[in-house]
């Protein structure tokens, strides 16, 4: 496996390369165009220059995280081919620079959703929590203003404020879309890309739904056992395949993670490892990555990535917020290099084990 760690470039990120370099073991980024608009084209001169960047500091990019698909995509409104068309563009310039892993979701509105960004823990760091009763209280006109109010000034991933200053419009658009619906925009939009996936060999690894059920009535389709390997079998080559995030997946403690690994063998292109506290139905707290920590084995998990010949690209996600650092809630350095460290500690013993 390649231990890495995301990193949002240097205008937007507190974490530095040179300090992502000095983590053992850890050799690669997870990175993006933080400042391209959803739905334009990445040039391939601005994807050289932050390849450049990041390999003049001894890293290489292991993927990137997100190219993010336009909402007339997901919705399948007249105007995707247009939108679709240059998702393909900058799939050829990433190919053409080399850079093989796209992370993406296809979730409506809102990337991801969490009721608190700090929420404080008796050791006094702060965590990322979830709780379905205070979402339940959110006016989700008013959803962006509530991450963007607790996100120490920083633009969280997948919460674009050009995009959701239309939220009205976009809870407008998706009224009519349902599961069947935005799966089979999301068919129709990997058979599109197909041609220029397998060109350059770039693997497609959809992120699942994060919480993994439905947020203001909107649809959710790739958060179980059954909804992944019903898009993995729906358009059934090797570019298509799963980003395996056990915070999101595990956020419903019913979801097998083990058993959703071995299900997918050969599918999962990139890992996300965090661990996460269940509380009771609909709320959990992030935690750190200790198995002891939280309510996931994260032992077990990577032993199970192991032992199905996973050999792509992880990374510790999220973290805990500690000894005063101030950064992008979940993208602090102190804690993901913590768990970087265990997750390599892991790894050697899952090895040694197996010899």
């Amino acid at each position: 496996m390649k231990m890495t760690l995301r990193w949002f470039g240097s205008k937007h990120d507190s974490v530095t390369l040179s300090q992502i370099r000095q983590i053992p073991n850890v050799t690669g980024v997870i990175t993006t165009l933080y400042d391209s608009k959803v739905g334009e084209v990445w040039s391939l001169e601005d994807i050289l220059k932050l390849k450049e960047e990041v390999e003049e500091s001894g890293l290489k990019i292991e993927g990137i995280e997100s190219v993010n698909i336009h909402d007339s995509i997901k919705i399948g409104s007249e105007d995707r081919e247009g939108y679709i068309e240059n998702y393909i563009e900058t799939l050829d310039n990433l190919g053409k620079a080399g850079i093989k892993l796209v992370c993406y979701n296809f979730m409506p509105v809102f990337d991801w959703t969490r009721s608190d960004l700090a929420k404080e823990r008796c050791d006094g760091s702060t965590v990322l929590s979830y709780n379905q009763d205070l979402i339940d209280k959110i006016d989700p006109e008013k959803m962006f203003n509530e991450i963007d109010s607790s996100s120490n000034g920083f633009v969280m991933p997948g919460w674009e404020p050009e995009r959701l200053a239309h939220v009205k419009e976009l809870f407008e658009k998706y009224k009519e879309v349902d599961n069947k619906l935005l799966f089979d925009n999301l068919v129709y939009f990997l058979n599109k890309i197909r041609p220029v996936c397998e060109k350059h060999g770039i693997m497609m690894a959809i992120h699942p739904d994060d919480p993994a059920w439905p947020v203001f009535n909107l649809p959710r389709i790739i958060n179980s056992k059954e909804n992944i390997l019903k898009l993995l079998k729906a358009v059934d080559a090797k570019f298509n395949g799963l980003t395996l995030c056990t915070g999101s997946l595990g956020s419903n403690p019913e979801n097998d993670l083990c058993d959703i690994i071995k299900a997918s063998k050969g599918r999962i292109h990139f890992a996300h490892v965090r661990n996460i506290i269940h509380h009771s139905k609909g709320k959990f707290d992030e935690a750190s990555h200790l198995s002891k920590d939280g309510s996931i084995d994260m032992y077990e998990i990577m032993k199970t990535l192991y032992e199905t010949g996973f050999d792509g690209p992880v990374r510790p996600d999220h973290g805990r917020a500690i000894w005063g650092e101030v950064s992008m809630p979940g993208y602090g350095l102190y804690d993901r290099a913590l768990g970087a460290a265990y997750l390599n500690g892991l790894l050697e013993a899952i090895e040694k084990s197996n010899k």
